[in-house]
C-alpha cells in the first residue's frame, strides 16, 4: 500500500528571513518528508540569515527531510553556492 507523502509549503519574507526559518524548523515533523521553501520576495541573504538557513538544513538531514528552495534570485544563489549550501537543498524555479 502506498502512502501520499504531502509537501509543507512556507513563504520567506526577507524581512523575516531568520524568524522563519526558526518556525519551519520547529515545524520539520510535519513536513512528511518533504518543505518546500518559497524565497520568491527574498532578494538578498545576510550572514545571520545564511548560518540560519545552515541550521534549518541540519535539523531536515536530522529527521530526514528534504528541503527544496523555490523561486531563489541568481544573487542569493550565488551566495548559497559561494559558502556550499546548494547541495543541501533541491530547488525550483
Amino acid at each position: 500500500m502506498l502512502m501520499a507523502r504531502t509537501a509543507v509549503l512556507l513563504n520567506i519574507d526577507e524581512k523575516r528571513v531568520i524568524s522563519a526559518l526558526q518556525e519551519a524548523g520547529k515545524n520539520l515533523t510535519a513536513a512528511d518528508g518533504e518543505t518546500v521553501l518559497d524565497f520568491s520576495s527574498v532578494r538578498r541573504i545576510d550572514a545571520t540569515a545564511l548560518r540560519a538557513l545552515e541550521e534549518f538544513a541540519r535539523v531536515a538531514d536530522e529527521k530526514a527531510v528534504k528541503v527544496v528552495l523555490r523561486g531563489v534570485s541568481v544573487d542569493v544563489y550565488k551566495v548559497l553556492k559561494l559558502v556550499k549550501l546548494t547541495r543541501r537543498f533541491s530547488f525550483l524555479n
